[in-house]
């Protein structure tokens, strides 16, 4: 009994030094900014979303105009197929298949480069509003003192006193009053090696 005592203490002197090299941690600060709110409510977020809906709306009559004629067309030759009662159809009726088929491809590729052009846009948007709000984020990192800053929404319950999302969305406001609503600018090609 007595060597597994003098044991047991010798394991405790050995551990002693490790347990006081750990290293103590102040208490955690943590803020909390909701970035959904910045996104819907920043001066330039409005502005922006504003074009970009006046954007889609352009698209979506453009849709509906291009839709009109290349139904109208459709209709007319489905009646002129089913009146074909399983024959083939003549070579003009084939001829205006096949322009429908062309108009109809046509319209959607013109649909789908504006399409493309607003989803460049807004992640344009996104990108301006993301270069300035990391900083911003960063200094009341500083300013409060706080070790962490989360996302409201990353949070399952946040006490109002923690939360610092008017200080970064007025700080956002004058560092940011403006974005521009174009395109992400296009990124420089490589050049093609030429052979020889």
């Amino acid at each position: 009994m007595n060597t597994t005592l003098k044991a047991a203490m010798a394991a405790l002197v050995l551990l002693a030094p490790a347990a006081a090299q750990a290293q103590r941690l102040n208490p955690a600060v943590i803020a909390v900014v909701d970035t959904d709110r910045i996104l819907r409510e920043c001066t330039a977020c409005r502005a922006a979303q504003t074009t970009l809906q006046g954007q889609v709306q352009a698209l979506q009559t453009r849709q509906q105009q291009l839709a009109a004629p290349l139904q109208t067309e459709a209709q007319a030759i489905q009646t002129a197929v089913n009146a074909l009662q399983g024959k083939q159809p003549d070579a003009a009726l084939q001829t205006r298949i096949q322009s429908l088929q062309t108009r109809q491809n046509t319209a959607n590729q013109e649909l789908g480069r504006q399409e493309q052009t607003i989803r460049s846009t807004q992640a344009h948007v996104v990108q301006q509003i993301n270069q300035r709000l990391g900083p911003i984020i960063n200094a009341q990192l500083a300013a409060t003192g706080a070790s962490l800053i989360v996302d409201r929404g990353a949070a399952l319950a946040v006490a109002p006193a923690i939360d610092i999302t008017n200080t970064v969305l007025a700080a956002l406001n004058q560092q940011l009053p403006s974005v521009s609503v174009t395109p992400l600018p296009q990124q420089a090609q490589p050049a093609q090696p030429q052979s020889r």
